[in-house]
């Protein structure tokens, strides 16, 4: 099989940009609703938004390379990177590295892509550096001087579905580490993802590729044999536009959220209180299969009569929905029910 870099033309893409045009801007309307609702936030809301949509990020970008991560333990790094409050718990070094890079990504999402910065990343990512080949150390500036040429108001710059699928391919394409390359190669994009709608960007996109995991493996093998690639950007940015409506949907739910702790202040117990948080954890999905009264005596502690009792009096209070019969009743928030 041959390989893009082996073609005479590297690194010189062929795609069809009118076929992305619709998606470009599909992308920056949804970023401005984004930027919009996310302004409106409390601060504590806003805080928890990021921390949740990027600890998503850092555990679902690993698991596409079968790193399974403790979520506690990347919340808790992240909100030490951020300067938050957090508990005293011994973070391991994979949940530290990625929450590292991450945060870094996020913060100086403006500033120019350096050879330096993506050394830093695999760094903190790998513990270590592996030597690169001898064709690495110009392939590796050569991208970089691309990636910043073409930024936003730079002389040649790119739509930003269009860039940050070129990015994370070329990136790809080049794989000067051992190891950590498809977690950089999905840094980059995001980073390029942030630079074109002006702000750090809360896609969430390796949720969306781990989904889709096989098919993104074959999208970027195909992509990787030619410099034609139209059918890599389409499915790319599909994948964004994607990973969007996670975010907005997250950002929905955190304003019902706010809204029916308002409606319900002083009118819940400890235990339904502790429930319902333990519940909007989940996030706008909610528990797998819906909370049963099981579910809620292992949260709470309390009896099954109490649960019972508990559960009916939150249905009153309109925080959830009740579905389904005997032991196959479950409960859900309202608020996140379609409609």
């Amino acid at each position: 099989m041959r390989w893009n870099w082996q073609f005479t033309a590297w690194p010189e893409f062929r795609y069809e940009s009118a076929s992305l045009a619709a998606r470009e801007t599909a992308y920056l309307r949804n970023s401005g609703v984004v930027v919009g609702t996310t302004r409106h936030l409390p601060d504590d809301e806003r805080f928890e938004l990021i921390i949740e949509l990027i600890s998503t990020e850092a555990l679902k970008t690993s698991e596409i390379e079968g790193d399974l991560l403790d979520r506690d333990s990347v919340q808790s790094s992240l909100r030490r990177q951020f300067g938050l409050q957090a508990d005293t718990r011994r973070v391991g070094p994979a949940e530290r590295g990625i929450a590292e890079m991450l945060s870094s990504v996020y913060r100086n999402f403006a500033a120019p892509l350096e050879e330096a910065t993506l050394f830093d990343w695999h760094g903190v990512l790998m513990q270590a550096e592996a030597p690169p080949s001898a064709r690495v150390p110009s392939e590796m500036r050569r991208f970089c001087e691309w990636f910043n040429s073409t930024a936003p108001d730079a002389p040649a710059a790119l739509p930003a579905l269009t860039r940050a699928g070129l990015a994370h391919l070329y990136f790809e394409s080049i794989h000067p580490f051992e190891d950590g390359n498809g977690r950089i190669g999905r840094a980059i994009a995001e980073k390029a993802l942030a630079q074109s709608a002006g702000q750090p960007t809360l896609t969430a996109l390796s949720l969306v590729l781990l989904r889709q995991r096989s098919r993104y493996y074959r999208e970027l093998e195909l992509a990787s044999a030619s410099l034609e690639v139209s059918g890599w950007l389409d499915w790319f940015a599909d994948r964004v536009i994607e990973a969007q409506a996670h975010t907005l949907a997250w950002l929905e739910f955190l304003i019902a959220k706010a809204r029916l702790f308002d409606r319900l202040r002083e009118k819940l117990n400890a235990r339904q209180e502790k429930a319902l948080l333990r519940l909007m954890r989940e996030g706008p999905e909610g528990f797998k299969g819906g909370l049963s009264a099981g579910k809620y005596c292992t949260i709470t502690g309390a009896s099954p009569a109490t649960a019972r009792r508990d559960l009916a009096e939150l249905v009153a209070l309109g925080a959830l929905l009740r579905t389904g019969e005997r032991r196959g009743t479950r409960y859900v928030l309202m608020f996140a029910q379609p409609g």
